[in-house]
Order: structure tokens, then C-alpha cells, then sequence
């Protein structure tokens, strides 16, 4: 039997790593949040010692000639690799200690101390590195030429420091500039659906609630209450909810129109079981304006009842929605003319900003039907 895991539970900042949907914004917001990324988990210890060690044989190679026999050879390169290591490797996981702290700060400041604690780091280990040198007779002791390694050793590692703080900023200034790009097209796409949402459906609303008010005020009153759940989600802007949330904004957006169009509409649903249902996560008010445009284009064109069949189904990690809409048997309606209606691009986009490319939105039109299906990817944590 499975243990489901609810939406809630996935969701929160425990169970982060829980991924139910590839949600572009957040793995920005991630990437966003400092602009020097875990070094150590960039790369791992032991990819870090390599890359050290072959660094430090190359180093070597390029002094081969001033290193007269192969022991001055492997000493040189022994010390250098010693002192790589434990100059660079504590000072990396120091940065991702302090990225609390370095996170409230300016980014000038922050780069400022990093280079600072690489520099002291390569001045402390060569100084530790050239006494153990001399000590054992490897390395003749030069007052001059000792300060001089130190001091240049020192002023390397800060410029090579600097060369990865300022690609560190480029690639977080390019994110930045992505999210923002990501952000607007979003808010360009719900705007669309709010503009084509607010002009007809408010205005026929209006009309209606005006004709409850002295008919029926207890009716008018429920009704004012499906139109602010419906508009406060609206202007909420493009997001993840859950299903069940989408499912209460449908039934919202039904009531309203059913109290206009009187018998003319029926709904059915087949939805999952209600502990599969709750781990479900859509974007808002996608299912919503796909039945719109149902109504505007068929139940608002004929005087007869049309029945409306939306089937939900979690499978296989991608959830199917469809939706049937039963064309009028009596009313002429033009195949090609609702073909061209049934366009969903808008709400494709946002399924995919969410979910991947390979989620969509298609429909299919016949003489006696239309046939709507949104597919799109949702990882079953549960299977």
C-alpha cells in the first residue's frame, strides 16, 4: 500500500529537496541567493586535491629548469602541493561557513574578505612551507629573496582569487538577468489572462448580481463570495497551487456562470481519490480559463444544455487532465471557426514555466465534440 506524502508535507522548507515539480523560479531563487556559490559542494574534497595536485605539477614543469636533479624536482613539487592544500582547501570551507554572514553584506565587501583570506592563507602556508624547506637543508635561507616568495606568492593567489570572484559575479549578474526576463514574461502572460478575463466576465457578473439583489439577496450574497475567491486569484499572479485549490477556484468560476446561464450548463467530474488528489500541485487558474473558453465558445452560442466531463488521472509521474465538451446536436457550429478558438498558448507557456517543455495543452474538435487535454510532468513521490 502506498504511503502518500502530502503537498503541504513536500513543500516545506524541510522536505525542500522533495522536488514534486521542476519549478524554474525557485531553482533561480537557489542560485540567486549568493553570488559565490558552496564551493565545497561545487566540487568535492578529493576533486579539489586533484585539481591541486595537477595545478602544482604544472607549476613545476614551468620551473624545470631552475630544479637541477629529480629530488629538487619532487621536493619542489611536494612543497607546492602541501602548501596548495592547506592553503586553499580550509579557506573553502571557511566561505561556506561564513555565507550567513557574508550574505547581508555588499558584494564589494564580500569579495574584499575573500581575496584578503586567500591572500593571508598563501602567505601563512608559504612562510610555513619555506621554514620546513629550510629546516631540512632543502632550501637555502635569503632574507631578500624569502620576503620576496612570500609577497609574490601572497599577490598571486589574491589575483587568481579575483579572476573567479569576477566570473562568480558575471554568472550571477547573467542569472539575475534571466530571473528577471523569466519574471516579466510571466507577469506579461497572467496580465493577458486577466485582461481577457476581467472585461466580459465582470460586466455580465455585475449584471447579474443587479438582478438577485431585489429577487433573491441570500443567492446574491453567495454569489459575491464565488466572484472575490475568484478575482483574489487572479490578481495573485502566475504560481504552483495545489490541485485542490484549482479545483474549489473552478467550482467558484461554474457557480458564477451558472447562475447566468440558468440549465444551460452541467459539469461533471472524475477525479482522483481525495489522499492522491491533496500531494497534486497545477498552475493557478490554468484548468479555469481552459473552461472560459469552453463556455464562450459553445455554451454561451446555443440555447441547449451542454454537459462538460473533466477527468483527472495521475500516472506514470504526468498527470492528464481531459476535458469533454458535448457540442449541441441542434445549433450549427463551425468546426473550423472553434478550432481556431480552442488556442491555449498562453496557458501552455505557463504550464511549461513550471513544469518543463514537455508539458501541453491540446484540443481536438469534431462534429459532435471537443476534446481538451492538459499533460504535464509531476514527479509521484509516493511510487
Amino acid at each position: 500500500m502506498k504511503k502518500w506524502r502530502s503537498y503541504r508535507s513536500k513543500t516545506t522548507h524541510k522536505n525542500k529537496h522533495s522536488s514534486i515539480a521542476n519549478d524554474e523560479v525557485a531553482l533561480l531563487a537557489a542560485r540567486l541567493e549568493f553570488f559565490i556559490p558552496k564551493l565545497m559542494v561545487m566540487m568535492k574534497p578529493w576533486q579539489w586535491l586533484m585539481y591541486l595536485f595537477f595545478w602544482s605539477l604544472f607549476v613545476t614543469i614551468t620551473k624545470r629548469q631552475d630544479l637541477v636533479t629529480g629530488s629538487d624536482f619532487a621536493i619542489f613539487f611536494a612543497g607546492y602541493f602541501f602548501q596548495n592544500v592547506i592553503s586553499i582547501l580550509p579557506v573553502l570551507y571557511l566561505i561556506d561557513y561564513l555565507r550567513p554572514i557574508f550574505k547581508s553584506m555588499s558584494n564589494v565587501r564580500v569579495s574584499v574578505y575573500i581575496i584578503a583570506l586567500f591572500m593571508t592563507s598563501s602567505a601563512v602556508t608559504m612562510i610555513l612551507v619555506q621554514l620546513v624547506m629550510i629546516n631540512f637543508d632543502w632550501l637555502k635561507y635569503d632574507t631578500r629573496t624569502f620576503i620576496i616568495d612570500v609577497m609574490l606568492d601572497s599577490i598571486v593567489g589574491g589575483g587568481f582569487t579575483l579572476v573567479f570572484i569576477l566570473y562568480f559575479l558575471r554568472r550571477y549578474m547573467e542569472l539575475n538577468a534571466l530571473k528577471a526576463s523569466f519574471e516579466d514574461k510571466l507577469g506579461a502572460q497572467n496580465d493577458m489572462i486577466k485582461a481577457r478575463i476581467a472585461p466580459h466576465f465582470f460586466f455580465n457578473t455585475v449584471n447579474t448580481l443587479i438582478a438577485l439583489m431585489d429577487s433573491n439577496p441570500a443567492r446574491a450574497s453567495k454569489l459575491l463570495e464565488h466572484v472575490s475567491a475568484l478575482f483574489r486569484a487572479s490578481f495573485n499572479g502566475a504560481r504552483e497551487i495545489s490541485f485542490e485549490e484549482e479545483i474549489a477556484l473552478c467550482e467558484h468560476y461554474i457557480a458564477i456562470e451558472s447562475s447566468r446561464l440558468a440549465d444551460k450548463l452541467i459539469v461533471n467530474w472524475s477525479l482522483p481519490e481525495e489522499d492522491i488528489m491533496y500531494d497534486m500541485v497545477i498552475t493557478s487558474l490554468t484548468l479555469q480559463s481552459v473552461l472560459e473558453k469552453m463556455l464562450l465558445n459553445v455554451v454561451e452560442m446555443t440555447t441547449e444544455t451542454i454537459d462538460i466531463h473533466i477527468k483527472v488521472t495521475w500516472e506514470q509521474h504526468r498527470v492528464i487532465i481531459t476535458i469533454t465538451v458535448q457540442l449541441p446536436s441542434k445549433t450549427l457550429m463551425v468546426i473550423y471557426d472553434l478550432q481556431q478558438h480552442m488556442d491555449f498558448y498562453i496557458q501552455t507557456e505557463r504550464l511549461r514555466a513550471y513544469f518543463g517543455d514537455s508539458a501541453t495543452i491540446n484540443s481536438t474538435v469534431t462534429t459532435e465534440q471537443i476534446i481538451t487535454k492538459i499533460n504535464y510532468p509531476l514527479q509521484d513521490v509516493g511510487l
